[in-house]
């Protein structure tokens, strides 16, 4: 068996999380949550998410299926639990903080292919598990440029299933190999409420930590999910059962805020037992930041209603970071923000009268024709009304093509990604990109999809007296997730009937941003914002958006 390379950063120490029973728990908040507590105790914390699905990645997933992807600065499209990582903790994720089972088998096969097994028969176990250890101890080395002390390692799926058995496999074996008092298990898993019995049952979550235990991993802490605080009298039954410590089986009650976790968690010693299982002990934990961000959200000053004119309004996973970011803002602003989503095949087919109680119209990323008529229809709205608008990638693309049919006067202006054959595609793929590395790559129609978009944190300088420069300053350096660009070619007749270009790329000179000057707050942007937001610093942009709105609902109040 070749020989794993554990723990080349050897103070890193181990947090595996697991889930039970069903999925959907709130296995990436709660590590994000055990993540903020540690890192308010002083210790360097990173968080790595192992997906069991055979996807390289989830960037050709569908929305409805996986929800947001969630892009890291060095361009890599991962899980959306890495977007709570970032929003939780200090620290910034990366490409080794989340890889899935297609690119452990990716790997093997190419080690295979190179002969660095030496002919053996590869299988599952070794080599499989062995390729799992040393992604999750290169991805806890390579997550800070020092020393990590704890690596919070998220498994996805639940116990039980086969996709994640290799992984749980791995985890066990890596615990084995790194000693006592560096590895420890919590698991998570479903105490739910039968209404018709009146009571919580505990057998699903015996069950779990019994499969859990057949594989070889003990949990030194269960956190039980339910709609209800958990009584002593059921976890007492759930320790006796599940032969956990009663003061290590958690009671973990659906919250109105992702932000009440922490604290939730620090009450009852989660912390305390995972550093007494590592055999750590740092300062207490300070939690004042979450308590103080908590108290702002429960204490509004003012209510905005924003509509989110999408297609994927059925699953609001889909823009996960964007909400949050939104609410970010809110907190900033001392503001309750209302976020209901418009389905655009529905303005398509009844009009945009569904828009007049709102504050603000956002239309965010996202790719496909269906409904972007109807977007359009709302960005128009947002223009001629003077509501404030924000537009991201798409929403930046179709208030581009909406300005050079109206008031261009380019008749049937669009992108080519809708209409290749349209007389002014004001919108189009570009057929060469230089990337992170500064190679040339070139792209067309035909290209894997997840190859050909621009990806990752770029720096661009901000054109001088321009909302753009209020809101961010010289530069903006943001993160990206597209294929097509707004063309240049149309960029001078675009500007000579008033739009202004706020912001470029260095490189290529592509518009990054554009705004209308002559309205109250009307920004569009290539890039997603909503990816760098976090509750403790909120955004900028997203915090002038809410302020925009705040200021057309005092102005439509007092007309």
């Amino acid at each position: 068996m070749r020989p794993i390379k554990l723990g080349v950063n050897h103070m890193t120490k181990f947090v595996f999380v697991t889930g039970g029973v069903v999925s959907s728990l709130g296995k990436g908040i709660a590590a994000a949550s055990l993540a903020a507590i540690l890192e308010s105790r002083g210790l360097q914390v990173t968080l790595l998410k192992l997906d069991p699905y055979i996807n390289v990645d989830p960037g050709t997933m569908s929305p409805f299926q996986h929800g947001e992807v969630f892009v890291t600065e060095d361009g890599a499209e991962t899980d959306l639990d890495l977007g709570h990582y970032e929003r939780f903790i200090s620290s910034k994720m990366r490409k080794v903080n989340n890889f899935t089972t297609g690119q452990i088998y990716e790997s093997v096969l190419r080690k295979e292919r190179r002969g660095e097994y030496l002919g053996k028969t590869v299988q599952v176990i070794p080599h499989i598990t062995n390729e799992i250890q040393e992604f999750i101890t290169r991805g806890a080395d390579q997550s800070w440029d020092g020393a990590t002390d704890v690596a919070i390692v998220e498994i996805g799926g639940t116990v039980g299933d086969i996709e994640s058995l290799p992984f749980l496999e791995a985890a066990r074996q890596m615990s084995l190999r790194l000693g006592r008092n560096n590895a420890a298990f919590i698991h998570l898993t479903l105490v739910p409420f039968i209404a018709s019995a009146g009571e919580l049952k505990t057998k699903p979550t015996q069950h779990s930590v019994q499969k859990l235990r057949e594989i070889g991993i003990i949990p030194h802490a269960l956190l039980c999910r339910a709609d209800r605080p958990i009584p002593d009298e059921e976890r007492a039954k759930i320790s006796l059962f599940s032969n956990v410590p009663l003061d290590a089986v958690i009671s973990v009650w659906d919250s109105d805020s992702i932000y009440k976790i922490p604290s939730m968690l620090h009450k009852q010693g989660l912390d305390n037992l995972v550093c007494e299982a590592l055999n750590l002990n740092p300062p207490a934990a300070d939690l004042s930041m979450w308590d103080k961000l908590v108290y702002s959200l429960e204490h509004p000053e003012h209510e905005v209603r924003i509509a989110m004119v999408g297609k994927y309004v059925d699953l609001t996973e889909s823009y996960k970071s964007l909400t949050e970011a939104l609410i970010h803002a809110g907190i900033h602003t001392k503001s309750r923000v209302k976020v209901e989503y418009i389905d655009s095949e529905n303005i398509e087919q009844h009009g945009v009268s569904v828009l007049k109680p709102f504050d603000a119209i956002l239309v965010p990323g996202g790719f496909g024709k269906r409904g972007t008529e109807g977007k359009i229809a709302a960005i128009r709205y947002a223009r001629e009304y003077n509501v404030p608008y924000l537009g991201i990638c798409l929403g930046m693309q179709l208030a581009v093509i909406e300005f050079a049919r109206h008031v261009a006067g380019l008749t049937n202006a669009n992108s080519t990604e809708f209409d290749p054959v349209s007389p002014h595609p004001v919108v189009a793929l570009i057929t060469e990109w230089l990337d992170r590395e500064g190679r040339i790559e070139k792209r067309d129609e035909q290209s894997d999809l997840g190859g050909t978009m621009r990806k990752g944190a770029q720096k661009c300088p901000v054109k001088p007296d321009t909302l753009a420069s209020k809101i961010y300053g010289p530069q903006v350096n943001e993160r990206h997730r597209h294929r097509f660009e707004v063309n240049n070619v149309y960029v001078p007749r675009l500007e000579e009937a008033g739009l202004v270009i706020s912001a470029r790329t260095p490189t290529e000179n592509l518009p990054e941003m554009m705004e209308l000057p002559n309205h109250p707050w009307f920004v569009g942007v290539q890039f997603h914002p909503e990816f760098t937001s976090t509750p403790r610093d909120g955004h900028p942009l997203f915090t002038s958006y809410i302020q925009a709105a705040l200021a057309h609902q005092t102005q439509r109040k007092g007309s």
